[in-house]
C-alpha cells in the first residue's frame, strides 16, 4: 500500500512539472495565469512568480490584471523577497486605489519595507524608509484591522533609530572625544526626551564631562570641573538610585577635591 501511494505521489509530482514546463513553453497567457494562480494557490511562490513575471505586461489594463498583480504581490512577500514585495505592493495600490484588497496591500508593503531593517549597529536608510511608509499607512488608514500590527512595527523601528543615535553618541566617550561626547549626548537627550536610554546618556555625559576636566590644562579646569559637577547633579536629579551612583560619586568626590585648589 504504501509502495503504491510512494508511486502515486511521484506520478502526481512528475505531471505537475511536466504542467508547469508547458505553460512556461506555451505562447497563451490565459494558459501561463492559470498554471501561476494553481501554483499559488498551493504556495509554490518561485514557480508561481516566475509565471507572473512573464505575463504581468500582458495583464495590465485587463479584467484579471488586479487578481493577477496581487497574488505576484503576495508571492513575492509570502516568499521572502521583501524588496520586490514592496514595490509591488506598492504598485497594486496605486494602480488599483478602489480595490478592496488596497487596504491591506498597502499594509503589507509598509510591512515589507519594515522587514528590510537591518540591526541597529548598519546603516539605517531601510529603517528611515520603513517608518515613513509605516506612518504614512496609519495616517491613511487610522480604523484599519491592521492599525494595531502597524504601530507595533512602527515602535520596533523607532526604537531601534533611537538606539542607534544613543549608541553613536556614546561612541564618542569610548573613543575619548570628550567634546564631541558632551555634544553629541546633549543632542541626544533633546531630540529623545522620553528614552529609556536617558540615564545612562546622563551618565556618560557626566563621565565625558569629568575626564575631559581632569584632562585639562590649568586656565580651563577649574570652569570645566564645575561643568562636570552640574552633570553629576543632572544624573542624580533623574534618578538617585542610579546604577551608576557609586561610580558617580566617587569621581564628585574627585572634583570636589581638585576644586579645593581654586579656592585658596
Amino acid at each position: 500500500m504504501k509502495k503504491i501511494l510512494y508511486l502515486l505521489l511521484v506520478v502526481a509530482f512528475f505531471c505537475s512539472c511536466s504542467e508547469y514546463q508547458k505553460a512556461l513553453k506555451s505562447e497563451d497567457v490565459a494558459v501561463k495565469f492559470e498554471m501561476a494562480t494553481k501554483l499559488y494557490e498551493t504556495g509554490k511562490y518561485a514557480k508561481a512568480i516566475r509565471l507572473f513575471e512573464e505575463i504581468s505586461p500582458a495583464y495590465r489594463g485587463k479584467p484579471q490584471a488586479e487578481k493577477m498583480f496581487y497574488m505576484f504581490s503576495q508571492s513575492y512577500f509570502k516568499s521572502k523577497q521583501y524588496y520586490l514585495a514592496g514595490y509591488q505592493f506598492e504598485s497594486f495600490a496605486s494602480s488599483y486605489p478602489k480595490s478592496e484588497k488596497v487596504e491591506e496591500a498597502s499594509f503589507l508593503g509598509a510591512k515589507s519595507y519594515s522587514m528590510l531593517s537591518p540591526a541597529y549597529s548598519l546603516d539605517q536608510t531601510d529603517t528611515t524608509k520603513a517608518i515613513n511608509k509605516l506612518q504614512e499607512f496609519i495616517d491613511t488608514y487610522p480604523n484599519s484591522a491592521y492599525l494595531a500590527e502597524a504601530n507595533t512595527a512602527l515602535k520596533v523601528l523607532t526604537d531601534k533609530i533611537e538606539k542607534k543615535v544613543f549608541e553613536n553618541s556614546k561612541q564618542y566617550n569610548t573613543i575619548s572625544d570628550y567634546k564631541s561626547a558632551i555634544v553629541a549626548l546633549d543632542n541626544f537627550i533633546a531630540d529623545y526626551p522620553g528614552t529609556k536610554y536617558k540615564e545612562e546618556a546622563l551618565f556618560y555625559k557626566f563621565d565625558s564631562a569629568y575626564k575631559l576636566a581632569i584632562n585639562s590644562v590649568p586656565a580651563k579646569m577649574e570652569e570645566r570641573l564645575n561643568v562636570a559637577k552640574v552633570a553629576h547633579g543632572n544624573l542624580i536629579r533623574f534618578n538617585s538610585n542610579t546604577s551608576h551612583k557609586e561610580k558617580a560619586d566617587e569621581m564628585l568626590a574627585k572634583i570636589e577635591k581638585d576644586l579645593q585648589q581654586f579656592s585658596k
